[in-house]
């Protein structure tokens, strides 16, 4: 793929105002280590992968998407995964001409890929950056040995400090994840990484509470009593500090656990949270698309090898391909848009429903401090109101 260099009038472009644009989700699906938080669609293969034919199957898989979504120029690109740092430039390369071949791919467009630390090598991103990406991820998680090692990361700080100073180098954009709200985890030591971590940022962060999901490791223990997270109580005294220091060096938050310098928000991400369209392509890929005045939702395979065989026999790993009926679609509208301190468009969400908010659930939400209009236009949760997100959504939605 040609070089996407950035520039500055595109991005203003296509990032100002509330149009969620359309987006392409490519998902790399392997790990070099399965960490015990996670409950993402990663596996961890102990022979080299298959990469040229595991780009034949992107590549067919992304002509039935376009078949399905028609012509339509993308806005943003993001490999996730998995460790989509583990591929190949080559393999980078080969998915992104996919792409432009499939559908308009402007100059300057946010194209992003999630590093992992331990599989970052100058080469290789050198590799990435000429293949187009212009903006990393990274999965940093923490700034302690002790907690990388309790959160089965494969790297140590040192090397985390690298593959920053790499990115900073190397992509016009970069971004890494923090967790927190770790086990005996204190405010005061929370504060410390973060003033940190904001020292080492560019423009972006994303900061996520330790979270047990079903079905991985962590959970397990949690259930046993071998892990005991902090309580909602301090949780909320963690998330209030996160805010408060993100917001006083100029980085506040955006969405619930994503925080920016005005214009450096994630492109990508915000065509999930205003309810736009993308295409998802890969084992495990989720997808929204418009198609004859309807929403689909699609999902693929998750296993890569199931997937494989499916696109090989098939041309497509699709698995479930559903036409959301408008209740469920003001229903997503809801649960996204309520994420971003720009609040959910009310007219939008009104066309989708059919209706208004219920009048006594909306009042006591405000009297209780937990949503707040915007004009007539638009209406969020306030602060108070992102720390019991779903309870909202769950009282606004009935």
């Amino acid at each position: 793929m040609r070089d996407a260099t950035m520039h500055t009038a595109t991005l203003s472009a296509i990032g100002d105002g509330m149009d969620p644009g359309f987006g392409i989700y490519v998902h790399w699906p392997f790990c070099a280590a399965k960490c015990p938080y996670c409950d993402f669609n990663s596996h961890v293969r102990h022979q080299p992968i298959d990469q040229p034919r595991f780009v034949a199957a992107f590549l067919k898989e992304m002509a039935e998407a376009r078949e399905l979504s028609g012509p339509r120029t993308v806005t943003s690109i993001f490999m996730g995964g998995g460790t989509p740092s583990l591929m190949d430039p080559a393999t980078v390369d080969a998915i992104l001409s996919g792409i432009a071949r499939e559908w308009h791919v402007p100059d300057g467009i946010e194209i992003t890929m999630e590093a992992n630390p331990s599989s970052v090598e100058a080469t290789r991103f050198h590799g990435y950056r000429a293949a187009g990406v212009n903006r990393v991820s990274l999965g940093v998680q923490a700034l302690n040995d002790r907690d990388l090692k309790f959160l089965g990361r494969l790297h140590n700080v040192e090397d985390a400090l690298k593959a920053i100073r790499l990115a900073r180098e190397i992509f016009p954009r970069m971004s890494f994840d923090l967790i927190y709200a770790r086990p005996n985890q204190t405010v005061e030591e929370w504060e410390r990484e973060l003033k940190e971590a904001v020292s080492y940022a560019v423009d972006h962060l994303s900061l996520y509470q330790l979270t047990i999901e079903e079905g991985t490791p962590f959970y397990g223990l949690h259930k046993a009593g071998k892990l005991i997270v902090p309580d909602g109580e301090q949780s909320a005294v963690l998330y209030e500090a996160t805010q408060d220091i993100t917001a006083s060096i100029g980085m506040p938050a955006y969405e619930v656990s994503n925080h920016a310098r005005p214009g450096a928000e994630s492109r990508h991400n915000l065509t999930y949270w205003r309810y736009g369209d993308y295409a998802g392509i890969g084992p495990g890929a989720h997808g929204r698309l418009s198609v004859g005045g309807a929403k689909v939702a699609t999902a693929t395979e998750r296993k890569p090898e199931e997937w494989l065989r499916l696109v090989e026999t098939y041309g497509h790993g699709m698995v479930e391909r559903e036409v959301l009926d408008l209740e469920a679609q003001s229903d997503e509208l809801l649960l996204m848009g309520l994420r971003l301190k720009e609040g959910v468009d009310l007219a939008r969400w009104q066309s989708l429903s059919g209706r208004d908010p219920d009048p006594d659930r909306e009042q006591f939400l405000i009297d209780h401090g937990f949503i707040e209009r915007l004009g007539n236009s638009r209406l969020r949760c306030t602060p108070s109101g992102m720390l019991i997100l779903d309870a909202v959504v769950a009282d606004l939605a009935c």
